[in-house]
């Protein structure tokens, strides 16, 4: 019964929502494409998390660096670029100040990950103190979540459907991709190719070129293909299917021009289409599958 609740939203009504966003999100991130940060703050960091700013490792040891147009980029490259975003990414705007909570998030993204086709990457989780309501992923596994978006999940399958989607972008290299793709890049990568003194600050200046592709988003194709990919690796953690699905119906419900849905509907499509994209791939396929659990007793919850 639960697959036809997929077509839920697309009949619920539009309701008002009051704006509580704190700022243009949207605008930080285009921001990262015009001012390096030089700088991230230490204290950011949840107990378990190892995200470090590229600068730090960087004083040690520089690395030539290039991201290959034809044929495979270096796992090393694809880490140290994802590395570059999250460090610009939380000089923006800093974890939020729970380590419960980072730890807790962790915990379920690794699992999730460790049933993806990419369970060997060292992956990083966390919420970011931010209103709006959406999710980030970059190279190399380091995937993020805003504290609005959080506090409207309700139970962990929930959590891992998010977790999964963002997965997904990863392992499929959709970001490393369109990194790729952009003419930006590609002048940027024949000049780092013929002479580099500074690895990561190539990896910085090919982020500042291509930083406004967190905020402009993936095409709709990437976006449906995480949809689906990622209940699949929820669904194989052990978690409900339809968590990810229950969150797009509790979106769908909000007012598309809420503020802290600004940078979701310009980089997404309409969690309307992505239900009705996602209801026509799955049909009846998990209707076969044991119950997965949604353990809303174990789910963290911000004070």
């Amino acid at each position: 019964m639960k697959k036809h609740t997929l077509l839920l939203a697309l009949v619920v009504g539009i309701y008002s929502s009051a704006s509580i966003a704190k700022f243009d999100f949207g605008k930080v991130l285009e921001s990262m494409g015009q001012v390096p940060q030089q700088q991230k703050n230490e204290t950011s960091k949840p107990a378990e998390q190892t995200t470090k700013p590229a600068t730090q490792e960087s004083a040690q040891q520089p690395q030539p660096f290039s991201l290959s147009l034809f044929g495979k980029t270096s796992l090393e490259d694809e880490i140290r670029i994802g590395r570059q975003v999250s460090g610009d990414l939380l000089g923006a705007a800093p974890l939020v100040k729970d380590e419960t909570l980072q730890r807790y998030v962790n915990s379920v993204g690794r699992w999730v990950a460790l049933q993806s086709k990419r369970p060997d990457l060292t992956w990083h989780f966390g919420v970011i103190e931010s209103e709006d309501i959406n999710a980030f992923s970059a190279p190399g596994g380091y995937v993020f979540l805003t504290k609005g978006l959080y506090k409207r999940l309700n139970n962990e399958a929930e959590l891992a459907g998010v977790l999964g989607h963002e997965i997904a972008h990863v392992t499929q290299k959709h970001h490393l991709n369109l990194l790729k793709q952009s003419q930006l890049i590609g002048a940027l990568a024949q000049a780092v190719t013929k002479e580099v003194k500074s690895g990561d600050q190539a990896v910085q200046n090919l982020i500042g070129n291509g930083a406004e592709m967190m905020a402009r988003g993936l095409d709709k194709d990437a976006e449906f293909e995480a949809d689906r990919i990622g209940i699949v690796y929820a669904a194989r953690s052990g978690y409900d299917a339809w968590g990810l699905p229950t969150v797009l119906q509790d979106m769908a419900t909000l007012n598309t021009k809420d503020d802290r849905l600004a940078l979701l509907y310009k980089t997404h499509p309409t969690a309307a289409d992505r239900l009705s994209k996602l209801g026509d791939a799955v049909g009846d396929r998990f209707d076969s599958l044991a119950a997965g659990k949604e353990f809303p007793e174990r789910f963290y919850r911000i004070r």
